[in-house]
């Protein structure tokens, strides 16, 4: 069965981001632009995710939703020390609770059962084979974030219709079924020609895409669509709050932490991160617990406590519409394989 993949206009999926950067507003924009643009679940309520839902269906026909598998608890004395750090150095009443969620899993599948979308989107996990035809059945194509060549066999075996492709060059969370293992973290290139060796489904490449030319490496390298997020971070459709956009057009080195969430992302290291940096895999426990510290640097546009998610790209951001973007990848992107193939010729 061919792939929605294969109909975009251009091959631009917008990723999903939570927490604020990511609007009903942003995705259609893409969407409209000819691309694809992605909802995030994460972090709301099903009640949240269907008035996001409502409000992206008066704005465009087309559009994916994203949802976290949910993870194992984490045992208290995994992050003990970490949460007496904290306390230590928070501003009183800053430190929330660490605690577990399976952040309303069970609803929101339900929801997007009810109420079908073009793809429903995973990360965190491979879901079982039974949820992705569940909507499968609804007409929903379901596309899983892999991070190594294990983790596609996984999710080819569970009846995915597309494997997002994330390199460890993407901003934010790292999509890793296992985030407290130590394996290896594969470049977006190598994991590219590593996945494609084992599965003919259509692959989704993500993690340090800005460029025209960047968009076009990947789609040679058999990629049939790049999700982009940092990209759109400064688009006027994004929400993104004022204290991040500073930080990313200032620019700086990037790093993957756990300091915020208790789960690998890459962001633009700041004083938090630093002071940070022995944090333990406890997802969603150190999520909560930096939340309050979070939305207190927010309000006083301080972006030193804040998750500055980026990927290694973030210097190329633009702050433009979103559409512009979109119609500047695909411009790009083909006079990029048209001088490929003169050069060849």
């Amino acid at each position: 069965m061919p792939s929605l993949l294969h109909d975009l206009r251009v091959p631009v999926v917008q990723a999903p981001m939570g927490g604020g950067p990511g609007t009903p507003a942003l995705a259609a924009a893409v969407a409209n632009a000819g691309g694809l643009g992605f909802l995030a679940a994460g972090y709301r309520s099903a009640d949240e995710v269907a008035a996001e839902m409502a409000a992206a269906r008066g704005l465009t026909d087309r559009f994916g939703v994203n949802l976290f598998v949910p993870g194992p608890r984490a045992e208290p004395q995994r992050f003990g020390t970490y949460m007496e750090g904290l306390t230590e150095v928070a501003s009183e009443g800053e430190v929330g609770e660490p605690r577990w969620t399976d952040d309303d899993w069970e609803a929101k599948l339900e929801l997007l059962r009810r109420e079908p979308i073009a793809v429903a989107s995973f990360t965190f996990g491979c879901p079982q084979a039974e949820v992705v035809a569940a909507l499968k059945a609804t007409g929903a194509e379901v596309w899983l974030t892999v991070t190594t060549p294990e983790e596609a066999r996984q999710a080819a075996a569970v009846g995915a219709d597309a494997l997002i492709v994330q390199g460890h060059e993407a901003g934010a969370h790292q999509g890793t079924f296992d985030d407290a293992g130590a394996g290896e973290a594969f470049g977006l290139l190598a994991l590219l020609q590593l996945v494609r060796a084992e599965t003919d489904l259509p692959l989704v490449a993500s993690g340090g895409i800005a460029t025209g030319a960047g968009l076009a490496a990947v789609l040679v390298a058999g990629a049939s669509a790049a999700q982009i997020g940092t990209a759109f971070l400064l688009c006027p459709e994004a929400g993104t709050s004022e204290p991040y956009r500073r930080a990313i057009r200032e620019g700086g080195a990037t790093e993957i932490t756990r300091a915020f969430t208790g789960r690998r992302a890459r962001g633009i290291v700041n004083r938090f991160l630093r002071e940070h940096r022995d944090a333990p895999s406890a997802y969603p426990e150190i999520h909560y617990a930096t939340a309050p510290i979070r939305a207190a640097a927010r309000e006083r546009g301080d972006s030193e406590d804040l998750n500055l998610w980026a990927g290694q790209a973030h210097a190329l951001a633009r702050e433009e519409p979103a559409a512009d973007i979109v119609a500047r990848l695909n411009a790009d992107a083909r006079q990029a394989l048209e001088a490929a193939r003169r050069a060849d010729s």
